[in-house]
């Protein structure tokens, strides 16, 4: 998967995040699908950022991969194939994963609460410079 997260917000994190076990995730995501945006939200990553701790604190990580080779997929095997990539051991967590073409992404980050709240808040992993 080539390119670089170009993004225009400021993510602070403490050392809570395993940053390298997130690469490698990215890694064997991109080798089965051009990836365009990665994002990343959930419990840990505020916590990370020294948020005040919610009420109800929600999944531990909440990934949207975006991809146009999504499409004719169906949305289950693209999101169990992507669910079995990530290693909660090693991000001591496991992880919702939201798996979308550009126009699914659209509708849903309109529609489902989890997927706006990630696109707005959340740290930008990766997006392919071509696209934004």
């Amino acid at each position: 998967m080539g390119g670089t997260c170009g993004h225009n917000r400021v993510v602070q994190l403490s050392g809570a995040l395993n940053l390298g076990e997130l690469q490698r995730y990215l890694s064997r995501i991109g080798d089965r699908w051009p990836i365009q945006v990665a994002l990343l939200g959930g419990a840990r990553v505020d916590d990370s950022r020294g948020a005040p701790p919610q009420r109800e604190r929600g999944s531990e990580y909440v990934l949207v991969l975006v991809s146009a080779a999504f499409d004719g997929m169906p949305w289950l095997e693209r999101v169990y194939q992507a669910s079995s990539l990530w290693d909660a051991m090693e991000m001591e967590g496991a992880a919702d994963v939201h798996c979308y073409t550009p126009a699914e992404f659209v509708r849903k980050r309109e529609t489902m609460p989890v997927v706006r709240d990630v696109a707005e808040r959340g740290m930008l992993l990766y997006e392919d410079q071509l696209v934004s």
